[in-house]
């Protein structure tokens, strides 16, 4: 696992305390979890923008 540091806004900070507060998972593995779930909404924007952008290729041709 990498280490990293981290600045959070104070108003996202209170938002995941409290959510965690009613939930048993500890905070690091919340933030992991979240920036998982966050990474494959990424990739999968990025495929439909390379998908979009081959098909525009192909109409052309």
């Amino acid at each position: 696992m990498k280490n990293i540091s981290l600045k959070i806004d104070d108003s996202i900070f209170r938002e995941t305390e409290k959510i965690l507060s009613g939930i048993n998972k500890p905070r690091n593995r919340y933030i992991n979890e979240a920036i998982a779930y966050y990474n494959r909404i990424q990739k999968r924007l990025l495929l439909e923008k390379q998908l979009r952008k081959e098909q525009g290729n192909y109409r052309r041709n």
